[in-house]
């Protein structure tokens, strides 16, 4: 997400499927970090600056990997044959009639820190 001077987010820096609609999710957390790491740099702290694109794309990827899931739960694909069809059922039986499952899945969907050590 950094080349030298050059700064990107959202989906100049990185592409989400849009199962799960967080690309804007993800360019509005890519700027808050990078505009705190320009006013930490400019007050002469560089962290920020060094680790922009490691700590953005922690949150990235677990957004891929939802997003990557979640599609792979939601739609039918030809290829998977009657093995797949069945671990696409019993996986959506699962997130329905497990708390945990389902409480994963909102976590997910809606409940990730915009920001944050872990985000």
């Amino acid at each position: 997400m950094r080349f030298g001077r050059l700064f990107l987010a959202g989906d100049a820096a990185h592409i989400v499927p849009p199962t799960g609609a967080k690309g804007l999710n993800l360019a509005a957390s890519d700027v808050r970090h990078l505009a705190q790491a320009l006013a930490d740099f400019y007050r002469g702290n560089h962290a920020g600056i060094d680790g922009y694109s490691a700590t953005c794309l922690r949150r990235v990827w677990k957004a891929v990997r939802f997003s990557w899931w979640f599609t792979s739960l939601m739609h039918k694909f030809p290829d998977t044959g009657a093995f797949g069809q069945k671990i696409q059922e019993a996986e959506l039986d699962y997130l329905v009639n497990s708390q945990a499952a389902s409480a994963s899945l909102a976590e997910n969907y809606v409940g990730l820190p915009l920001h944050g050590p872990t985000a």
